[in-house]
């Protein structure tokens, strides 16, 4: 099954200049969402995962299939005031402005191995900070895997020492 042709690509969104990757018509097939969510947890396995971190919104979509499957728990990033109990967060530096990321600081234990699943790999940013609050509470990032990346950002980069899987490349 060729997964790219489930992305819809729309060009000029959200601004003029950008082609814009939609993943919604992959979600709405329940073969491909199947199938590419299956990729995931094969690499899931393969690194001996023990908990799955995923980044809201579109890291929930995909991590948690793969946690189900695998009977593993599943730990939701947020964005700020989103979780009802102690957090741990993790602020960092958009093109313009920034973002702050929270988990919940028993979300992980000491030692416990954790693949964080998102949608996409841009600049790495996003996963850069939810490895940060993995680490700082003393689980290891065995692998971070996606369903897109988008080469040309060179996301990758920013998470050289870990291992990175992606689904599909751009």
């Amino acid at each position: 099954m060729n997964l790219k042709d489930y992305i819809a690509d729309i060009p000029d969104f959200p601004i003029e200049g950008v082609l814009f990757r939609d993943i919604t018509p992959l979600m709405a097939d329940g073969a491909a969402f199947k199938e590419a969510t299956s990729q995931i947890q094969k690499f899931a396995e393969s690194v001996n995962t023990e908990l799955i971190a995923g980044p809201e919104s579109r890291g929930f979509i995909f991590g948690c299939p793969v946690a189900v499957d695998m009977g593993i728990g599943f730990v939701p990033v947020r964005k700020p005031n989103k979780l009802p109990r102690e957090t741990i967060s993790f602020k960092y530096d958009l093109e313009y402005g920034s973002n702050e990321l929270h988990m919940h600081k028993d979300a992980v234990k000491p030692g416990q191995k954790v693949l964080i699943v998102d949608d996409l790999l841009a600049t790495g940013g996003t996963v850069q900070a939810t490895i940060k609050m993995i680490e700082a509470l003393g689980g290891e990032v065995v692998g971070c895997a996606f369903l897109i990346e988008l080469e040309a950002l060179k996301g990758r980069d920013l998470l050289n020492g870990y291992n990175v899987f992606s689904v599909m490349k751009y």
